[in-house]
């Protein structure tokens, strides 16, 4: 996918033809069409976030808060996105932040794996969650030769976490990120106001159900048995996890370790010092906490002290604009989640590439009028504070 801004000229001159994009190219407008498309469950459990949704909102708005300053006269006739992260050189910084329900997001059910093949088409790495209506395996295979992270809700059961890992190393995954903040459920007003909760209905349970220990746990298979393997489930989800967890985390895999949801300077040197490979600086789009900052804000202090480690991002990320503004406040990797799973909802495969592909042409096409050839010229010195 070079040349990331040219998809605008393929979509100016198919309309000579009369023919117009399938999907809109902004958010507003892809949300609004998703809104329609989407069942009212699947579309509550995506799109809702915790208590009264201040912390989700902010998320978004505080994009607003940092200005991009224009650089004149600099060659951007060509722009390189290229990134080197965790070993791996990959085209473009973006990539798909984990969504537990990408299942139920496709009309056919199998959004998991329509999400690995977008990735494997355009070259995005996918963070595949742990709930997926799909095993590990089957959607590492679609990835393919693209690149495919494993996101790990860590059980209580440290056997079961461990046969997680393992098998995320087999199947050919680059990375574990575990996520930190999920050992308990966030306040969803949304998905209580419906009694809602797509996991206790059997949906996003595959890599449980597939899994030996898991299923050494159980008196019956999941297949002869699916109540007692949900309640199961919902017994041994989410460990607390304390530092104290951190070398037996460590222990568990070879491969880049990542942990999501750090959002203070000290926890991010803890976990450095604790020998974890990446940061993920993420407040989960906020779904899981309320009331807190803007995720977007507290970069900036997590990049300060992480050094050489890698820094990824996400948390209300709707635009290539975004993407730019992240990755000049210190972000190796910004992760985008809603948009792309909207995109999912309306058309498959292709609805994730084309979602992907708006982001991606916006930010370069803003790289190259702005004067920022390279994301080594993105710096912070190309943003300024705007209000408070």
């Amino acid at each position: 996918m070079a040349g990331y801004g040219d998809f605008q000229h393929e979509i100016y001159f198919k309309g000579l033809s009369g023919v117009k994009p399938k999907l809109p190219v902004n958010f507003e407008l892809l949300e609004q069409k998703a809104r329609t498309a989407m069942p009212e469950s699947v579309l509550s459990y995506v799109a809702g976030g915790c208590g009264d949704g201040h912390t989700q909102d902010l998320n978004v708005t505080a994009f607003e808060r940092w200005g991009l300053l224009p650089r004149m006269m600099v060659d951007c006739s060509k722009r390189d996105m290229s990134v080197d992260l965790f070993g791996l050189r990959l085209a473009s910084p973006l990539f798909m932040a984990p969504i537990g329900v990408l299942g139920i997001c496709a009309k056919d059910g199998r959004g998991d794996l329509a999400t690995a093949k977008a990735a494997a088409l355009t070259g995005v790495p996918m963070v595949a969650s742990t709930l997926s209506d799909d095993p590990m395996e089957a959607v590492a295979k679609e990835i393919g030769a693209g690149t495919g992270f494993f996101q790990l809700y860590t059980p209580t059961d440290r056997e079961l976490a461990e046969s997680f890992v393992h098998r995320a190393e087999a199947a050919g995954f680059k990375a574990i990120v575990v996520t930190l903040d999920t050992s308990t459920l966030g306040w969803r007003p949304r998905d209580l106001n419906d009694a809602n909760f797509p996991q206790l209905r059997g949906h996003a349970l595959a890599n449980y159900f597939t899994d030996p220990r898991f299923r050494a746990m159980l008196p019956k298979p999941p297949e002869a048995d699916p109540a007692t393997a949900i309640m199961t489930w919902a017994r041994i989800f989410g460990k607390q996890l304390t530092w104290a967890d951190l070398p037996w985390l460590r222990s568990l895999t070879r491969l880049p370790l990542i942990l999501k949801g750090i959002c203070h300077p000290d926890d991010a040197r803890r976990a450095i010092d604790g020998g974890v490979d990446g940061i993920y600086c993420s407040n989960h789009g906020g779904r899981q906490a309320n009331g807190g900052l803007a995720a977007i804000d507290m970069l900036p202090g997590v990049v300060a002290v992480a050094g050489a480690t890698p820094v990824m991002f996400d948390s209300g990320v709707r635009s290539g604009t975004d993407i730019v503004k992240a990755l000049a406040l210190g972000a190796r990797a910004v992760g985008v989640g809603r948009p792309y799973a909207y995109g999912l909802a309306l058309d498959g495969v292709d609805g994730v590439v084309h979602v992907l592909r708006c982001l991606l042409a916006e930010a370069d096409l803003l790289m190259a009028v702005d004067g920022y050839p390279t994301l080594a010229d993105l710096t912070p010195d190309a943003l300024m504070r705007v209000g408070s």
